[in-house]
């Protein structure tokens, strides 16, 4: 963009948030010439979470088998309502680096908005927060395991 123009097309950037939202990217960056703009989003938006959730029931049957029965009550009335589960298509990661503390733990405590792991998607590293507070009941996913759109990841309640 040029110095003696300071007008930013926003017309450009809700198109772009837009994309955004409908395509669940974390950002969006344009570059031409010397103009550049950036468009991004934090992904603790609840919406997608829920909507998500009657899609994704059956598929962590198999992902879950080794814990016996825990998965097969949920798969038998529906959805856990404290199941929070992928925003996106990533690698799960149970703590913020190799060889850290984990982010939570089956028993622990958390509050609304506590970032409880990370999905890592196209080398950028999403928060996934809680979407309410309450105690870890169940911890479907191993550090660095693959995930699916609307995969069941943590059970809160």
């Amino acid at each position: 963009m040029s110095k003696d123009n300071k007008k930013f097309d926003t017309a450009l950037i809700r198109d772009l948030a837009v994309l955004l939202d409908e395509t669940n990217l974390s950002e969006i960056e344009l570059e031409q010439d010397d103009f550049r703009i950036r468009v991004a989003r934090q992904l603790h938006i609840d919406a997608p979470v829920s909507f998500a959730q009657p899609a994704a029931a059956p598929a962590p049957q198999p992902a879950a088998a080794p814990a016996s029965d825990a998965p097969a009550q949920p798969a038998a009335s529906g959805p856990h309502p404290g199941t929070i589960t992928s925003p996106m298509v990533g690698t799960a990661y149970l703590a913020p680096e190799p060889g850290a503390r984990r982010f939570v733990e089956i028993g622990d405590t958390v509050s609304e908005g506590q970032t409880i792991l990370i999905v890592e998607a196209m080398k950028t590293m999403n928060h996934i927060p809680a979407t309410k507070s309450g105690t870890v009941k169940e911890i479907f996913v191993e550090d660095a395991q693959p995930v699916e759109f609307g995969e069941p990841l943590i059970i809160v309640e």
